[in-house]
């Protein structure tokens, strides 16, 4: 006779934690997430459903296989994931755990999911990110992003955080740690809903691009300068 554990039906969606890494689209018109190990490969919407890695048939989370989203219960276990130096350019994402899912000591596997939090950490330099710049890698169609500050993603592509959260939809938050929010405020309209830290990021982010174009006018500049010399 074997045992079974009581099924569980919540009044409300349980909350997890995770870490991963936000993408954007070859084009910039979509925004996503993709996992930091199993299922990496797999880009992911804010809302999404699971689906089985190894390409089997079943509707995860299958006990039997590894397939499911994965979550922790607890904030400070996720966070604990981004001291792993591969890690470092990671989000950590508040989840609401959806559909069928099994509960575990430390976590969640689980068929549905919706991502409501995305925190980003500082940039490589220490300052507080502003945007999410290239990270230099990504997956066939999707470019990975990492947190940055406005001086270190000069010259990179980027967007802001007020901009990957209107991109990836579905209400979601994009906030850096200890600093500013990035969603527009619920009740105005998209095009003015940008509060005085979401235009701030803005502000910074054109003005970093504005510098790095005229460092390479100024460069184009003494070239053709030196050009003329010469001839």
């Amino acid at each position: 006779m074997r045992l079974r554990l009581p099924a569980e039906r919540p009044t409300e969606p349980p909350t997890g934690y995770k870490i991963a890494h936000p993408v954007l689209s070859q084009d910039g018109t979509r925004a996503g997430f993709t996992g930091v190990s199993l299922g990496g490969a797999l880009p992911y919407a804010v809302l999404d459903d699971a689906s089985c890695v190894y390409g089997l048939r079943h509707r995860p989370p299958a006990r039997r296989c590894d397939c499911g989203f994965h979550c922790v219960h607890s904030r400070a276990a996720a966070e604990a994931l981004l001291c792993n130096a591969e890690h470092r350019a990671a989000v950590l994402l508040e989840v609401s755990v959806l559909g069928a899912y099994i509960r575990f000591e430390r976590g969640f596997r689980h068929a549905r999911q919706r991502v409501r939090t995305a925190t980003a950490g500082p940039c490589d330099c220490g300052a507080a990110a502003l945007v999410l710049a290239d990270a230099g890698w990504g997956r066939p169609g999707w470019r990975a992003l990492a947190p940055a500050c406005a001086g270190c993603a000069r010259g990179r592509t980027s967007v802001s955080l007020t901009g990957f959260a209107r991109l990836a939809g579905q209400g979601l938050r994009v906030v850096a740690a200890g600093g500013g929010t990035g969603p527009a405020h619920p009740g105005l309209p998209a095009a003015d809903g940008l509060g005085v830290p979401e235009l701030v990021a803005e502000a910074a982010l054109l003005q970093a691009r504005l510098d790095w174009l005229q460092s390479q006018l100024a460069r184009l500049g003494e070239r053709g300068t030196g050009g003329g010399e010469q001839g």
